[in-house]
């Protein structure tokens, strides 16, 4: 994350809130990882996704997905069956893979 993304803080709060922002998202609902980085002030969606690479398995990281509602990369099969426990609403693409739908994001 870019110093000049919150010049204020340092990276080990950036870490911190993040997480927090991530523990707030309620079951059956999901952010992107853009709107999770504006929530604090950031546009780096890049960084939020670096954070919950290294940080986010102690939290609902299935609740952050991509801008289009696909779930993070790699965790598709972990992350339907999180999906399939909350209630999430998802859609079925053309291919038999899946993504989340619009009314899921807060």
């Amino acid at each position: 994350m870019a110093e000049e993304d919150s010049p204020d803080r340092g990276p080990d709060d950036v870490v911190g809130i993040v997480l927090d922002i991530v523990e707030s998202i309620p079951p059956g609902r999901v952010m992107s990882y853009g709107q999770v980085a504006a929530t604090f002030g950031s546009r780096s969606a890049r960084g939020v996704g670096r954070i919950m690479a290294l940080h986010g398995s102690e939290v609902p990281w299935w609740r952050v997905v991509r801008a289009g509602g696909l779930p993070p990369h790699g965790h598709d099969h972990e992350a339907r069956q999180h999906y399939d426990a909350e209630g999430t609403a998802l859609v079925t693409r053309a291919d038999g893979g899946y993504r989340v739908a619009a009314s899921a994001f807060l």
